[in-house]
C-alpha cells in the first residue's frame, strides 16, 4: 500500500451514507476494484456510487468534479458519471466525497476495441474543448502554462529508469515548445486506459474528472500516447489538424511526464498504472524510432 492512504471500507461507505443521505441507506454496498488510487469506489445499489478520495492530492477531487461535470457533460458524445450529492468530512472521514450516477461499460486495452477509437476520441476532444471556458482559473495541474517548474522531479525520474537520453530529448522539446497563447479550453487531462469506458468495444464514457480543469489543449491530446498505437495516433492526429507542431510537442510533454512519474511510483503498488506509464514510454520511444 502506498504511504498516506486514507483507509477506507463498507462499513465506513454505510455509516457516512446512514449519517447524511438516509434516504439511499439500506441500499447494498460492495467495494469496486477499479485499478485507481486517488479515489476508492463503491457501489451503491445498482444505479448509484459513492467516490471517496483517499490520497492527499486528492482530497479535492469530488469538489471540483461536482463543480466540473455539470458544466461538460451536456456537450459530450459520451457519459459521464453524473454527480448526484456532495458529502462533509467527518471525524472518522477528512475528506469531502461524493454520490455519482453508476456508469456501465468497461476499461480495455486499445487492442480490444473498435477501429474507430481514435475518432470517437478526436470527437470528444473537440466537444469538450469547445465548452465556454471564458473567465475560467487557468489550472495547476496538467495544461497549465508553466510546465518547467516540474524540470527537476521529470529528470530526476527519467534516471531513476535509466536515464534514457531520448526521453530527455522529448522532455527539452517539449520545454522549448511555444506556449499556448489562445483562449484556455477545457480538459479531462488523464485520457487513459483506467479512465475510458467501452460498451461493445465502442467507447461510451469517461470516467475521473478529477484532473480537470481549463487550461492548454496539449494536455488532452496525449492520450495519444497513453492510449492510442501507431495507427490510431495518426488517425487522431489528422481528425484534429486544427493544432500545431508545438502543441504536439508539449503534448509529448504531458504525455512523457506523466509517464515517468508514474512509473517509479506505482510499479511495486499498481501494476495497472504502471502498465499504462510503461507503455506510453514505450509508444513515445517507437514513435521516435520511426
Amino acid at each position: 500500500m502506498l504511504d498516506g492512504v486514507i483507509a477506507t471500507d463498507v462499513s465506513l461507505v454505510d455509516e457516512l451514507v446512514r449519517a447524511q443521505f438516509p434516504h439511499w441507506h439500506g441500499l447494498p454496498i460492495r467495494a469496486v476494484g477499479d485499478g485507481g488510487t486517488g479515489n476508492a469506489m463503491y457501489r451503491l445499489g445498482d444505479e448509484l456510487a459513492v467516490r471517496l478520495p483517499r490520497r492527499e492530492w486528492s482530497r479535492d477531487d469530488a469538489d471540483k468534479e461536482a463543480a466540473t461535470v455539470p458544466v461538460v457533460a451536456p456537450h459530450l458524445p459520451v457519459a459521464v458519471p453524473e454527480p448526484l450529492a456532495l458529502g462533509e468530512p467527518t471525524e472518522r472521514y477528512p475528506a469531502q466525497w461524493s454520490v455519482v450516477r453508476w456508469l456501465g461499460g468497461t476499461t480495455a486495452p486499445v487492442e480490444a476495441v473498435a477501429r474507430d477509437t481514435p475518432f470517437r476520441l478526436a470527437e470528444l476532444v473537440h466537444a469538450l474543448h469547445d465548452v465556454e471556458a471564458t473567465g475560467r482559473p487557468w489550472t495547476d495541474y496538467r495544461g497549465r502554462t508553466d510546465a518547467a517548474r516540474d524540470d527537476e522531479p521529470v529528470r530526476r525520474c527519467i534516471a531513476e529508469l535509466g536515464g534514457d537520453p531520448r526521453l530527455v530529448a522529448l522532455w527539452e522539446e517539449a520545454l522549448a515548445a511555444p506556449r499556448w497563447d489562445r483562449p484556455a479550453r477545457w480538459l479531462h487531462a488523464d485520457l487513459h486506459e483506467g479512465n475510458l469506458l467501452f460498451t461493445g468495444g465502442v467507447l461510451t464514457g469517461v470516467i475521473d474528472w478529477g484532473a480537470a480543469g481549463v487550461g492548454d489543449p496539449a494536455a488532452d491530446l496525449m492520450t495519444a500516447w497513453l492510449y492510442l498505437d501507431d495507427r490510431g495516433r495518426r488517425a487522431f492526429r489528422r481528425e484534429l489538424a486544427e493544432f500545431d507542431d508545438a502543441t504536439w510537442a508539449r503534448a509529448r510533454g504531458w504525455a512523457l511526464h506523466l509517464a515517468v512519474l508514474a512509473l517509479p511510483y506505482y510499479r511495486d503498488t499498481n501494476p495497472f498504472l504502471a502498465g499504462i506509464a510503461s507503455r506510453t514510454i514505450e509508444q513515445l520511444l517507437a514513435e521516435r524510432a520511426g
